[in-house]
């Protein structure tokens, strides 16, 4: 029998509503189906136990925050993910929860092809402890604890020093995760089909701050100077945590292991970027009675 494994947010009940749908569809077209419904956030380095190696695919009804969690499950695996958004923009799922019986089918119909996303692997060496390892799908991001003060952090690439500034902290983005935070504060989209990093300050209290992208190959180094005026807190995702002391170095590098997202519609990454963000395509150099050539 066909193995499949749906992950849902702790507040949805898991037998009713569209959980429960979608769970009596997949047994309908023939897969034992297993429902996880709370993955709560685990500390930096820790590793959650994967989904049996049967399992044929992981279907996520949530939103973003949802796929994230659910990304613990396979990684390090071949298993897919398919996400149906319950959330609000969910640029990592695929279909909308009107779509979710179609979604489905398709998967039953092994209907959908594989699209691999780059993952940030990402150490630590802190102060007093040994080395730590964890991992970003989207972005690793160091702040300040203290609200109220600044951090000192110097960057390298490739082990060779590239500028150092105050902030509230630097975000290093996979390009999955260039529409997310870094996005947020003035980081570039980086379509996911790029092999890269995107390394982008945080209020950065400096002159030349501007994002860079980084190859494949590259490797990043992070140190919280000891000027620093804060510790700093390390996230993964947003959902596994560290305390950092001054003189805590991170390293971040591409990983070897993509982690893998079924793809199901027929949409470009360009055509969900315009439809996720409402972008107005045509401008308004462009709109009716002005001339020019219109957007298509």
């Amino acid at each position: 029998m066909r193995s499949a494994v749906v992950v849902t947010h702790r507040e949805l009940p898991p037998n009713r509503g569209i959980v429960g749908n979608v769970v009596d569809r997949l047994r309908q077209r023939g897969f034992s189906v297993s429902v996880v419904n709370d993955l709560p956030a685990l500390p930096f380095g820790a590793r959650r136990a994967t989904v049996p190696d049967d399992t044929e695919i992981v279907v996520v009804l949530g939103g973003d925050g949802t796929i994230l969690a659910a990304a613990e499950l396979v990684r390090g695996t071949r298993v897919p993910i398919l996400g149906i958004n319950l959330g609000h923009v969910g640029f990592l799922a695929e279909f909308e929860r009107i779509q979710a019986q179609e979604a489905v089918d398709r998967v039953a119909d092994r209907d959908y092809r594989i699209d691999e996303r780059a993952i940030a692997a990402v150490s630590a060496r802190v102060p007093g402890r040994g080395p730590l390892a964890d991992w970003a799908l989207n972005e690793m991001t160091m702040e300040k604890a203290d609200r109220s003060t600044m951090i000192e952090t110097g960057i390298a690439i490739d082990d060779v020093p590239v500028t150092s500034f105050a902030a509230d902290g630097v975000i290093v983005s996979t390009p999955t995760g260039s529409t997310a935070y870094a996005f947020s504060v003035g980081g570039p989209v980086v379509w996911p089909s790029v092999q890269a990093l995107e390394i982008v300050p945080i209020a950065a209290h400096a002159l030349f701050t501007r994002p860079l992208i980084v190859g494949q190959g590259s490797n990043v180094r992070i140190e919280l100077l000891p000027g620093s005026q804060s510790t700093g807190h390390l996230t993964c995702d947003g959902r596994r945590t560290i305390e950092l002391p001054v003189g805590s170095v991170l390293r971040v590098t591409q990983s070897p292991q993509p982690l893998r997202l079924a793809h199901l519609s027929g949409a470009s990454f360009t055509q969900r970027l315009v439809t996720k963000f409402g972008l107005p395509a045509s401008g308004w150099r462009n709109e009716p009675n002005r001339g020019g050539v219109h957007a298509r």
